[in-house]
């Protein structure tokens, strides 16, 4: 009994001395200190390096490699499903892993790469989905193709969850079906897979296309929050809407949110240009037989614009004509004209 007393005592006297040691500012602290300290400098340093941006790359020549470690000879859509396959795996294999989901810094701090990827899903879940809806199925009464129908929902699974089970998990469960998809594609035995490069099943995916880039011109150029009248119900005297709204709004972009926009638009601009030149190889005689093809590579021109460096460290929302740039409707500009460029390659295949 003594013995256990002795103990105590001698445990809080160490107690009592690490408080005073920490009080008195002594090496247990000045350690602790040391110690936080390259911490946040090792996080700031290490979200520095994962806020890079992914490069472009050239999606033709990485089809290629592909069928070449597959050891098979490319079919129609085979650089299309190859290059969704190549951005799903940029999204979740770039520098610092798929962020968007992260709990912990520096991931938690960081906010443009993870609203980046954000943009670069929509466009993978959207071209899935016609992959899925369109492009493997022969008409509306066809059999959907199996792995397809795996990797849509499997893609569409909630950005944000950490665990149990976590995005990537789900997100790589929909890669592996794609990949079988891939495969099955170029194995001239199995006819249940296929890909038809017609121009009315591109027009539907770039009829999607086309309200996300109006989507988001509108976000960006929203940055100003000019007032707008409401066009709602233009172009028919018999349309109704189930809550009435004033004839004028203004809708402006809260600015905690400008940068979001912005790299929300950088992402589906930098998925859209790569999945539009795979698209220009697999349908190249669709696209010349309708003289589209030029019309195209002005929209892929227009992307590309978008991806140019950014020398600002912040994104700024200048007004009007002033002294400082408004980023949000430089973006705005060149994706509303990628969007009008789409209009007018959308009339080009619907004509005979």
């Amino acid at each position: 009994m003594t013995e256990s007393i002795s103990t105590r005592e001698r445990l809080a006297e160490q107690v009592q001395s690490l408080r005073d040691n920490w009080r008195e500012g002594g090496p247990l602290r000045s350690l602790v200190l040391a110690l936080l300290v390259v911490l946040l400098l090792a996080s700031l340093v290490l979200g520095f390096w994962w806020s890079t941006e992914p490069d472009a790359f050239p999606v033709r020549e990485r089809a290629m490699v592909r069928a070449e470690q597959m050891a098979v000879e490319p079919v129609p859509g085979f650089v299309t499903t190859a290059t969704l396959i190549e951005m799903t795996e940029t999204l979740l294999n770039k520098r610092g892993g798929y962020l968007s989901n992260d709990i912990l810094p520096p991931g938690l701090w960081l906010d443009n790469i993870p609203n980046w990827e954000f943009g670069v899903l929509i466009q993978v879940r959207d071209f899935t989905r016609a992959l899925r809806r369109d492009f493997s199925r022969s008409q509306s009464q066809s059999t959907e193709d199996k792995d397809l129908a795996v990797a849509e929902p499997q893609l569409h699974f909630d950005n944000n969850s950490w665990a149990l089970p976590s995005t990537e998990a789900e997100y790589r469960r929909g890669l592996a079906a794609l990949d079988s998809y891939l495969g099955r594609l170029v194995d001239p035995q199995d006819t249940n897979a296929q890909f038809y490069t017609r121009a009315d099943n591109l027009r539907r995916w770039l009829t999607d296309v086309e309200n996300r880039l109006g989507s988001l011109s509108q976000r960006l150029s929203s940055s100003v929050g000019r007032p707008r009248l409401n066009t709602d119900l233009a172009g028919d005297t018999e349309a109704h809407q189930s809550t009435p709204t004033s004839t004028e709004q203004e809708v402006k972009t809260p600015w905690t949110e400008l940068d979001d926009v912005f790299y929300e638009a950088r992402g589906t601009s930098w998925a859209l240009m790569h999945l539009l030149r795979a698209v220009e190889h697999d349908f190249h005689d669709v696209l010349t037989r309708k003289n589209a093809l030029v019309s195209l590579r002005q929209i892929i021109r227009e992307l590309e614009a978008t991806q140019e460096a950014l020398w600002s460290p912040m994104i700024l929302n200048g007004g009007g004509f002033g002294m400082f740039a408004n980023h949000s409707l430089v973006m705005a500009s060149y994706i509303s004209r990628a969007n009008a460029a789409l209009k007018d390659l959308n009339d080009l295949l619907a004509q005979g």
